[in-house]
């Protein structure tokens, strides 16, 4: 049998990295990290969201910022050379 992330890149997922920022409860002027990584559909996003709503709902820590990295947001074809010159010494 095929592994599980294999099998959902066939189905057009790729790997999506979100740094999720947020408050610690009882010291609410902190700031945690936490990162979370899964195969996912850009641009909806739904494993991301369904985790950030169980959070949301569950979780004592509310959310401060969320980072998402993901192959289609931004990938080499978007990128192209306009004009200049990259000196390096």
């Amino acid at each position: 049998m095929a592994d599980r992330d294999f099998a959902a890149q066939l189905q057009g997922h790729c790997l999506t990295t979100a740094e999720i920022l947020y408050r610690l409860p009882d010291y609410p002027a902190l700031i945690q990290s936490y990162l979370w990584q899964d195969y996912d559909l850009a641009p909806a996003f739904p494993k991301l969201v369904n985790f950030l709503e169980f959070w949301s709902e569950n979780l004592d820590g509310p959310l401060y910022r969320i980072r998402v990295m993901h192959k289609q947001l931004l990938s080499p074809r978007e990128i192209r050379f306009l004009d200049g010159e990259f000196c390096l010494n």
